[in-house]
């Protein structure tokens, strides 16, 4: 049956898909994961490496990020670019920290490494902005 206002709701129904497709479609998943390696109180490597998923992810979205990106949609330029505030993000998504101390004829050397295993990322371009969220 058709309503008295005409078919508001099939236009109505109409832009909700709309909507939610261009959500669905500016969404974008990555895996990224880091490590850090400190040898004797010296950085020795640190690594951060992104990669596009072949499939998507599975899982519920937990914290978030925002950067201003501009007209920017390059997520590695991105992430380089705002490295210490992503460094930090991560931080308190939980690293796995690994620590070894050894000590030989009264000389001691340690080695602490950090790792975010790889973990998947949804990133979501809005405007100017990339909202990077973590799936658990």
């Amino acid at each position: 049956m058709r309503s008295r206002n005409g078919n508001s709701y099939f236009i109505w129904s109409i832009y909700a898909i709309i909507f939610f497709n261009s959500l669905v479609l500016n969404a974008s998943e990555y895996l990224i994961s880091y490590r850090y390696v400190v040898k004797n109180a010296v950085i020795y490597n640190e690594s951060l490496r992104i990669s596009k998923t072949m499939k998507k992810c599975e899982g519920k979205p937990t914290d978030f990020i925002e950067f201003f990106v501009g007209d920017d949609r390059d997520i590695k330029k991105i992430i380089d670019s705002n490295s210490q505030e992503f460094i930090e993000f991560i931080h308190k998504i939980g690293l796995f920290v690994e620590h070894e101390e050894v000590t030989i004829n009264a000389k001691s050397s340690s080695i602490t490494i950090l790792t975010l295993k790889t973990t998947c990322f949804k990133v979501d371009f809005n405007d100017k902005f990339a909202r990077i969220t973590s799936l658990k």
